[in-house]
């Protein structure tokens, strides 16, 4: 069941190739759908999660936005399609969410600016460069923050990707073909542990969406182990009660068959 994640800068033919590559391979692509999935959760429209991503959204958009939750269900989709499988994914932090599971291709796909910026202009219809410009380099600095703030990346290090591909020098039916021959290594040869890697980070984010949910540990911040149905959990927590809590929702979400519990309490002052 092959997973592959791609980047998607604007412009850089990213969406052209994950098309072609998932026809290829007979299998489905992933991208909008996160945000009607996000959006839907967080009873918001589906237009400010994609303005949020985009770097469109307004100064009071951005102050009221809450972006750890958005962070944490977008993790959850993502997670969730890679574990189900035959799944081309393109952005969404995909490559750096999917990075741990060993048969999972992380790709870069890029561009030189002045050609993503020709690419704008003609889906544009305008002559207008400059304003072209700014378009991509908004978007490419919401993407910069947004990886940087999620994952505490640089977003375009190279040693995040074990591919990257220049559609100015290279076809988008020659990206598709490395991919391919890439996926078909026998380094990403899906194994059962790596299998049960992509299970366990896919649980893991279900267990962290769940707290999010729950009133009593929305603000928790502590670490999420999963493996073959068991969580660990550890980190601080402000008292006896939140810890409590933070193991019973974990319990209660379906596909947890135990939970280990190493969450501390936190100090009193003085103590």
């Amino acid at each position: 069941m092959p997973v592959i994640a791609l980047t998607q800068g604007m412009g850089s033919l990213a969406k052209d190739i994950a098309e072609q590559l998932a026809r290829e391979l007979g299998i489905d692509t992933l991208q909008h759908e996160v945000a009607d999935q996000v959006a839907e959760k967080m009873h918001v429209s589906k237009s400010l999660i994609n303005r949020l991503r985009s770097g469109k959204a307004g100064p009071f958009e951005r102050l009221r936005a809450d972006r750890k939750a958005i962070a944490v269900y977008t993790a959850r989709e993502v997670l969730d399609a890679a574990a189900k499988g035959n799944v081309v994914i393109r952005g969404w932090g995909a490559t750096l969410l999917l990075h741990p599971v060993p048969h999972v291709p992380c790709v870069r796909i890029l561009r030189p600016f002045e050609k993503r910026v020709q690419w704008l202009m003609q889906q544009l219809d305008t002559d207008d460069a400059d304003a072209a410009a700014k378009e991509i380099e908004r978007s490419d600095q919401a993407n910069a923050t947004r990886m940087h703030e999620q994952f505490g990346v640089t977003w375009n290090e190279p040693v995040l990707f074990d591919m990257v591909l220049n559609t100015d020098r290279l076809t988008v039916d020659t990206c598709v073909q490395q991919i391919r021959g890439l996926l078909a290594r026998p380094e990403f040869a899906e194994t059962e542990a790596s299998r049960t890697r992509l299970l366990g980070l896919a649980l893991s984010a279900h267990v962290r969406a769940a707290l999010r949910d729950d009133a009593q540990t929305a603000g928790v911040n502590v670490t999420i182990e999963a493996a073959r149905g068991r969580v660990a959990l550890s980190g601080i927590v402000l008292d006896a009660k939140e810890r409590d809590q933070t193991e019973r929702v974990a319990a209660s979400v379906p596909g947890v068959a135990g939970v280990e519990n190493h969450l501390r309490v936190m100090s009193p002052r003085g103590g």
